[in-house]
């Protein structure tokens, strides 16, 4: 009772704030606020605010609402694990299939060298980390002198 008392001064008051805006000539907000208000009283008039009334002091409904929202988190957890593995197991199995075919029957993945060289197995030809940095700074100075600084 109190339920519906409620929504129908909702609507009622909704309805004259949309009057309000249509006198402003705003006739497209006083449409929108016209249907947001009109929704509280078709909830009355339809019988879902003496439902939603029962429902909320009813204990069954409650442990049922919980257990909706436990479902949710399950599906909401299960999606964002998928998406950080890049799909479902038959989705990355049929990815891992493309990518052994598109690589040679015979092929080996490529390989990037060794790691660490050690002193007597860098070329020779190849200057030290120290005589690049002094050719780097020749440049620099090169340049400072060009511009008088």
């Amino acid at each position: 009772m109190i339920a519906e008392t409620v929504c129908s001064a909702v609507a009622a008051a909704g309805l004259g704030i949309a009057a309000v805006t249509a006198y402003r000539k705003r006739f497209l907000a006083a449409t929108r606020i016209a249907a947001y208000s009109l929704v509280p009283l078709g909830l009355v008039m339809t019988g879902v605010v003496d439902w939603l009334a029962d429902t909320a002091f009813s204990p069954t409904a409650w442990a049922g609402f919980c257990v909706l929202g436990l479902s949710w988190v399950l599906f909401s957890t299960m999606r964002a694990v998928e998406r950080r593995r890049g799909g479902t197991r038959k989705e990355r199995k049929a990815a891992r299939g493309a990518q052994q075919e598109a690589v040679a029957p015979g092929a080996s993945a490529p390989s990037l060298g060794p790691a660490v060289r050690t002193p007597a197995e860098r070329p020779a030809g190849k200057p030290r980390a120290t005589e690049s940095a002094k050719d780097d700074f020749s440049d620099i100075e090169a340049i400072l002198k060009k511009h008088g600084i």
